[in-house]
């Protein structure tokens, strides 16, 4: 009786506490795979130089634009048509320059989307084909052929006394108009170790990322390197290969750790804050000192029959205002984000204003966070 009461005493506690873990998820957790990049996984960029025909008269001046006055010479002179000393004056012909990326293990003979952009004077692409152009990496190696006709999403249009012009017209984009002649020489799946790097490079979210992993495996297979890196070893006995392992690991849930940090945009008066951003107790008045001066002149008209000329006698209205009606506002210390957000808007001041509020607390000492102006 007694062993039957501990077993129905044991299975109540262990149901308590799958509630209890079921009902409090981790927080702001994300994916492996969401927050660190798998070396050798990435995707590298081409780029190209090419001619698009077909335009409306919206080309390049071959006067004004030799390159692609040399380069349409030097394509018919490939077709078997020999332009030396004629005086070539089409406007149908653009220089434009092509850049893609090609994806990681992409195998001869997939299609990849490539980038349209001018190169000369050119006032639209519409209706343009791009011709035969090859597409180099940075090892100077051609890796996929470009052709096709291009799209764009902009329009230009014009006549004698008025134009409009909307979008980009000058760039524009071929889908699947890559075909890949060259693959990537990788080879994954025959490695013991790789490194996964982070793309916010962070101390606390490296060490919590390999103890994820390694309470997934059961033994020390990840070990943080630096704030950006973790490296992983193919366990001995693991049944697969380094891929069969990244598929494990990618699933599991880290929580990152976050600076303090408040983001400035002084261009556009944006401002972004980290949730650990605190400030110490302070005291923050903000006034403005403002002037104002109206211009109202008025006219002024001689009387009916009398020798005098019509004038204009200035009227100036000066106001100036010194914010005496702003008060002190206290920010207690180390409060949250919220109230920090909220202590700032009681103040009744602008974005502007509060950058300079932010700047003047950072250098008081009493803001426990960095600040990046952009």
């Amino acid at each position: 009786m007694f062993q039957k009461f501990l077993s129905l005493f044991a299975a109540t506690i262990i149901a308590t506490s799958q509630i209890v873990l079921t009902a409090a998820p981790s927080i702001a957790a994300s994916r492996i795979k969401d927050i660190a990049n798998f070396e050798g996984i990435r995707d590298n960029q081409l780029i190209g130089y090419g001619l698009v025909v077909g335009l409306n008269g919206t080309g390049d001046s071959l006067n004004s634009a030799p390159f692609t006055k040399q380069s349409l010479q030097a394509m018919l002179e490939r077709m078997g048509v020999n332009t030396t000393g004629a005086n070539l004056n089409t406007k149908n012909v653009a220089a434009v320059m092509v850049t893609s990326n090609l994806p990681a293990f992409t195998v001869q003979g997939s299609r990849i989307d490539v980038n349209i952009s001018a190169l000369g004077d050119a006032k639209s692409l519409q209706g343009g084909t791009l011709l035969v152009t090859p597409l180099m990496g940075a090892d100077g190696e051609a890796y996929a052929i470009a052709q096709g006709p291009i799209a764009i999403g902009g329009f230009a249009a014009e006549g004698e006394a008025a134009k409009i012009v909307q979008g980009v017209p000058t760039s524009g984009r071929i889908a699947n108009g890559a075909l890949v002649e060259r693959e990537l020489p990788f080879k994954l799946a025959s490695m013991s170790s790789l490194r996964l790097s982070l793309r916010n490079p962070d101390l606390t979210t490296a060490r919590r990322m390999a103890q994820s992993i390694n309470d997934l495996i059961g033994e020390p297979v990840a070990e943080p390197l630096n704030p950006t890196g973790v490296r992983l070893t193919l366990p001995r006995n693991f049944n697969g290969n380094i891929v069969d392992l990244l598929t494990d690991i990618e699933q599991l849930t880290v929580e990152p750790d976050l600076p303090a940090k408040i983001i400035i945009d002084e261009t556009t008066g944006i401002i972004v804050m980290g949730q650990e951003v605190r400030v110490s107790t302070v005291a923050i008045a903000q006034g403005n000192l403002t002037i104002t001066v109206a211009e109202t002149p008025q006219v002024s008209q001689p009387n009916p029959l009398a020798n005098g000329q019509t004038t204009t006698v200035p009227r100036t209205n000066v106001d100036v205002s010194t914010g005496e009606d702003q008060k002190l506002a206290l920010l207690e210390g180390s409060v949250p984000l919220r109230e920090l957000v909220g202590g700032l808007n009681a103040l009744g001041v602008g974005p502007r204003d509060m950058i300079s509020i932010l700047q003047a607390i950072k250098a008081a000492g009493a803001l426990q966070a960095e600040i990046e102006v952009m």
